[in-house]
Formats: C-alpha cells, structure tokens, sequence
C-alpha cells in the first residue's frame, strides 16, 4: 500500500477503521452464504467465510469490541463444524449465519465510547445468537451435490460470482500501476484516495479542456480561410507585377513592388509553417484532452457490481418471507457505471426487484401447477450499448395482465372505457408509473402503495434515460432503463432564442429541420405542419421561456421533440450547431427555475443554459390547454393581452387536478396547472394569473406555504387564492384561513357548481 494510502488511513480512527472492514468481511459472508444456499457442493467456499470470520475476530480484539468477537467466534464454530461435516448447513443455519452477519453491522455501528453499555444492554441478544447454533443437533451429513436449475434466461447463461476488493473502500480508490513495462499483478498496484467531490472537479475541468480543445480546431479552420485569402492577395499582385512594364514604373516605385513582393513571399511562408505547428497543436491537445477526460471519467466509474451487493440477500430474505423461492442472476457485473448513477440507482433497482417477487413471482404450488420449476428467477443486468446504459430487470413470473390495468384506469378514471379500449399495450403499461397506481388490491408492508414505479421513472427522467415494460402473460415481466453513460457532459443542440444561447439535450430531440412559411398550416387558431404522416402542432420557445422573439427570414427554425403523449414542434430563432457540454448545477439557492435544469460554459468561456425538457414539456402543455398559443413570428414584447382569466390549479392529485380544470375550462376560465407546491410556486412567480386554487397537502411545498408565500410577496399579495382539500375540521379551515387565502372548500362537499360558484365570487364570471 502506498505512502498516501496509509496517510489516508491514519485520518480514521480505529472504530472507522474495523466499521469499514466489517462491510468488506460481511459482503463475502453473505455472497457466500447465499452460493452455498443454492449450491451446498460448493465446499470451496467455506474456507472464504471461515477467513472472513477470522479476520472479524481479530479485528473486534484490536479494537476491544467483545460483543463483536464471541458472535464471530460463534460463526467461526459453525462453519468448522460445516467443513468437518459435524453440521450440516440447512436454511436455519444459513439464516443464523446472516443473522450474525446483520448483528455484526449493527456493531461495528455503535460509536466507540459506547460499546461497553451497548453490550450489557444487548447481551440477551448476543446470547441467544450464540445459542442458536445447535452444532451437534444435525447428524453429520455430506449432502450430495446440489443440481442448479437452467436458467430460463439461456442467452445470457448464468450469473458469475462477484469480485470484492481486498481492500475498503473510503471515499473513492483509485488504482494506480506501478512503474513496471509489463501488466501489473494486484500486488503491484499502488492505491491513495480521493474525495468524491475532488474528483467532481477534476472531471468538470478536464471535461472543459475537451470542450475546449474543439474551439481550437475552429480556430485552425478560420486560420486556413485566411491562409487562402492571403495567397488570392498574393496572385493578384503577381498579376498586377506582369501587367505593369518596367519602364512605366519608376526606380523607386519598381523597388518598392518588389520589396512589397518579397515581403508578401515570406508572410506566406511564416504563415505556412506556424499553421502546419497550429495543426499539430491542435491534434496533440485534442487528444491529450479526450484521453486525460477519459482517464478522470474512468476515475468516477465503478462495476456495477459495487451498486448491487445487498440485493441478492434482499431478495433472498423477501422471498422467504412470502413462502417464495427465488435466486437472482447476475450479468454484467463488470459494467462500469458512473457513481452518481449507480448511487440513484439502488432504489429503483430495489422497488423493481421487490415488485418483481411480491407481484410477478408465484407461490411453488402455483408455479408447479404451472409447469414451472419452483424456484422463481430474477434476471438483472447490465450492458453498454450505442453510447448508453441498459440496465434490465426481468423475472419468469405470472406477468402483468393487460386487461387488469385497463380495468384499472378506467375505474379510477383516469379515461373512458372506450379510449382504454383502443390503447396499445405500451400505452397501457405507462399507467403502472402514476404516482399511486396498483393493481394490489390489499396494502402490506411490501407493496399496494403504488409508490415503487413512480419512484423508478422520476429516477429515470432527472438523469434524462427512460424506461420501457414487455410482459407475456405466464412468461413474466420486463423493465429497460435507458440511462445515459455519465452525467457530467452531454451532447447538445445550441439553439438561440430570444437573442441568447441555449442548450437542448440531443437525446431528447427527435428531429431538427428549416421549414417555409407556406407549409404552416392553421386551424382553430392552432399552427401546425405535417411530418411523415403526423401532425404536429408549433409554439414559439419564445413564448415558452417569456422572451422576445428574433426570428427573421421566410424560413421556420423548428425543434421537433416530446414525450410519450405528445409531439411539439419548438420554434426558435436559428440553430448554432451541436456541442458537448460539461454539465454544472445551478446554485441550490436559486431554488427551481422554471424550465431550466443547469448551466454550462461555451469554449470561449460564456455561459448558456440547459433547458429542463421535462419541464418545458410540462409548460407547453399548459399553455396549449390554456388556448394562449401566439402566432409563429410575432413580436412578444411587452406583456401578453389575455382573452381569459387566468386561473392556476394546484394539485398533485391527477384525478382532482384534471377535474378541476375541465370544470373551470368548460366556464370559460383559462387554467394552468401545477403538480405540487413548488411547481406552483414557480408558476405564480413567473406568470399572470387572476386565481389560485391550490389543495394543502402536497410534496414539496404544502398548500399552506404556497399561500404564505404568496402573501409575503409584494407582487402577489393581492392575488385571490382559494384552498381545496380534503381536510373538512374547524381547525384545517382557520389555519388556511389564517395563512391568507380567500376561501376554503372541502373537496368532499364541493360539486361542480360548487366550484365555478367561488370562483365566480373571487373573480367574476366569464361571460358565454
């Protein structure tokens, strides 16, 4: 180990230190354990769980932990009576053994000056972990090699054993070889650590010298233009020299041509010369500059395996719970995955997993009626393909039923039975993300929430992937999360709006294009045009982002993009090309601003912003609903003359919140809607709007805050604000009373006339 290494590791103290080798020494108990439960032939392995549990005993004396040494000196007995064929290891044992492994982890987390009082309290438990292993309870048995079941999965065969550092991990380990011509052993590599967050800024600079070694190369081009412009100077002149006679020119006149030509000859030359070294500057820093990014990225990956230690005794203990039988593979565990990824990973991974046992793995009998093997399989792997990161999860269980999920939607009304009737099975499966779908009908400590999908698709979208279901029924069920390799630079498309820059990620764009006026068509006041066989209709990003358009010319710069619901064309000023960019975020202080997700720096060092394309979806969509569409190419200065009143729903209900609009659209009102309190917030700060009519308990920002804030804000203080929730007692009305709004109503009374009733009253009715 390297000098700086035991730098480092002189910073912990000794509890820090053992706390750190418990996680390693428990990860190879368990992964162990776990081999050994599907494969009891597999001896080889308890000679790794006795040197672990040796290793944890020796650490728990240096640092006087005696709790921690009698529970490992107690698995240590159990596993030499294993190997000495004393014991046989049944599930009881295999669930003892990660009982110890868990009760050690809770050890090694009690700070050092209260182990002793931990102790004397826990002492019953230690005792009776010790006393359950009953070593000569089990007649000595040499259990006959045990056949694993073929995976249902053959392509991608089975799950290969995990590979654990022998060292812990702080912060981030990054190897480096030794000075040695010839591949090194891992004896030969030498080890220091990083900060994480050294490392971040490291990977943002190096990731800025790529960025910028492309603006040199753009300067190279401009170079030779001039290069060319020079040598046109330097033919004309040679022409103007054949077309004068000497002897119309005088002896002075005739020297300085000369000299004139002379000099010209030898600027060419230097000119020459210092663009071939600016040419082969420009190539050595390019790739100094992809090769020292690539090297610093290389840094912040690590193995998927890393991300995914804990799952197989997740699963494991789950299934167990619920009379299942299950195994989890394993693929791609050498995937390298930024650690930022990996990090929001863990818990979609951990809701799809879970889902995939409660919901999609049968009980054995059913599996066996089925003609299935009693163990169910969970596959989970992970793959780079064309630039990105697929992660999949997939089991053999009973799968998703189509017509369970159109039944759904249509008894929670979230669309009419005929439209659910025409909806494709891709369309229908984007239902299972809604914030409190299930198709459980009891809740448990496990699942019927209908919180775990949502979890896995917000995830999926802050890092700008998605995520695609297949079910067969019978077959069981598949989840594909798109993701993108790393988050710390993207490919863009610049686009200027409003006379500023702006970034557009490139993933998120389905088509660029120039189109002339004539091919805009209109109807009902909406502009559209027609790509392939679609219709697709136009806003103005101006309009948008509140800007003042700078389009001019006949032609129609248009950024196609969209989500799974809907297509938009985005029109913008002009387009400034594709770039990558190194992704910083924005000042935590400045809270969400609307439609922007972080900042970048140009290669000449200006600054641009990247749009949310998530929330500039979500903003074009109110404003198509509102009926506020301005015509492609007119001027936005100034304030927008509003036709309606504008109303503002906050909601983070979808039933509730789509009620409320069409209620109030139908009267004539212009709604937008806001999905939680801070959405709402932004909007109002951001807006026009002659009401707000808000629910109270909501993420984010509640419903009592965003009126509290409403009403601090000198602008906004006068702005009417109605209060709609659910909770109906004298306190709950004073309270929103109390906090400034003008009105409360219980969605339990109120009906539509209700409703349009006081909004009328706060801010009159529109008239037919």
């Amino acid at each position: 180990m390297s000098q700086n290494s035991l730098e480092s590791l002189a910073n912990h103290s000794m509890s820090d230190l053992f706390r750190m080798e418990v996680e390693t020494h428990s990860a190879i108990l368990t992964d162990c354990l776990l081999g050994m439960e599907r494969d009891p032939g597999a001896t080889h392995r308890l000679q790794d769980m006795m040197r672990a549990a040796h290793s944890l005993k020796g650490a728990a004396r240096i640092v006087g932990c005696d709790a921690a040494v009698q529970v490992a000196h107690s698995m240590e007995d159990c596993i030499v009576a294993v190997q000495n064929q004393k014991l046989a290891l049944s599930d009881r044992q295999v669930d003892a053994l990660l009982a110890g492994v868990d009760l050690l982890g809770r050890i090694a987390q009690v700070p050092e000056e209260a182990l002793d009082s931990w102790g004397a309290m826990h002492l019953t438990e230690i005792e009776a972990f010790r006393a359950s292993f009953s070593l000569h309870a089990t007649a000595a048995v040499n259990p006959p090699p045990r056949v694993v079941p073929q995976s249902p999965f053959p392509a991608l065969g089975g799950a290969p054993a995990v590979n654990r550092p022998d060292e812990p991990e702080i912060d981030l380990q990054i190897r480096v070889q030794a000075e040695s011509t010839a591949k090194p052993s891992r004896a030969q590599e030498r080890v220091f650590r990083v900060r994480a967050d050294n490392l971040t800024r490291l990977l943002e600079l190096a990731g800025e010298a790529r960025v910028g070694s492309s603006w040199l190369d753009r300067f190279t081009k401009e170079m030779m233009g001039l290069k060319q412009l020079q040598q046109g100077l330097a033919r004309n002149l040679d022409v103007l020299r054949e077309s004068l006679p000497e002897a119309s020119l005088s002896r002075r006149s005739a020297g300085r041509l000369k000299e004139f030509h002379d000099r010209m000859a030898n600027f060419q030359h230097s000119m020459v010369e210092r663009l071939a070294e600016l040419e082969r500057f420009d190539r050595r820093l390019a790739s100094l500059s992809t090769r020292l990014y690539d090297e610093v990225l290389d840094c912040r990956m690590r193995p998927f395996a890393d991300g995914i230690q804990m799952f197989a005794r997740v699963t494991r203990d789950l299934a167990h719970s619920l009379g299942k039988t299950s195994r989890l593979e394993i693929v791609g565990e050498s995937t390298t995955v930024d650690r930022d990824i990996l990090e929001r990973l863990k818990a979609p991974l951990d809701h799809l997993l879970r889902n995939a046992i409660d919901h999609g793995i049968e009980l054995p009998a059913q599996r066996q009626q089925a003609g299935k093997p009693i163990e169910g399989v969970l596959l989970l792997t992970a793959r780079h393909s064309a630039g990105m990161l697929l992660i999949t999860v997939a089991d053999d269980g009973r799968g998703v039923e189509l017509e369970a999920i159109r039944q759904a939607v249509v008894e929670r009304k979230l669309t009419t039975l005929e439209l659910a009737q025409t909806m494709s099975d891709a369309e229908l499966f984007e239902f299972l993300f809604l914030p409190g779908f299930t198709l459980k009908e009891s809740v448990s400590e496990i699942s019927g929430r209908g919180v775990g999908l949502d979890v896995v698709q917000t995830m999926v979208k802050e890092v700008g992937g998605s995520v695609r279901v297949s079910s067969q029924s019978g077959q069981g069920t598949r989840f594909q999360l798109e993701l993108p390799l790393t988050l710390s630079v993207i490919r863009t498309l610049l686009v200027e709006i409003g006379g500023e820059p702006y970034a557009l990620p490139l993933a998120r764009v389905d088509a660029v294009l120039k189109l002339s006026k004539e091919k805009i068509q209109s109807l009902e006041g909406r502009q559209y045009f027609t790509l392939g066989e679609q219709q697709i209709g136009l806003i103005a990003a101006a309009q948008v982002l509140e800007l003042e358009s700078h389009h001019s010319g006949e032609d129609i710069s248009i950024v196609v993009l969209g989500d799974k619901t809907a297509r938009y064309g985005l029109v913008v000023d002009r387009f400034l090309g594709e770039q990558e960019l190194v992704v910083r975020p924005l000042d935590a202080r400045l809270g969400k601003i609307q439609n922007v997700g972080a900042a970048a720096l140009m290669p000449d060092g200006s600054p641009l912003l990247i749009i949310d394309f998530e929330d500039l979806i979500q903003n074009i969509a109110n404003i198509i609903s509102g009926q506020r569409l301005t015509e492609i190419g007119a001027n936005r200065g100034g304030d927008v003359k509003r036709a309606r009143k504008r109303v503002l729903v906050v909601e983070d209900s979808l039933t509730v919140r789509e009620l409320e609009r069409k209620l109030l659209d139908n009267r004539g009102y212009a709604v937008d809607v806001a999905v939680d309190g801070m959405d709402g917030w932004n909007a109002v700060r951001t807006g026009h709007y002659d009401l707000v009519v808000t629910d109270v308990d909501m993420p984010r920002l509640d419903g009592i805050e965003l009126v509290t804030l409403i009403r601090k804000d000198s602008r906004l203080k006068s702005l009417p604000v109605m209060i709609v929730s659910y909770k109906d007692r004298q306190e709950d009305r004073q309270r929103g009373l109390e906090a400034g709004a003008d009105h409360y109503l219980t969605k339990g009374s109120f009906h539509d006339e209700t409703l349009v009733t006081a909004v009328a009253d706060l801010i009159g009715r529109i008239d037919p």
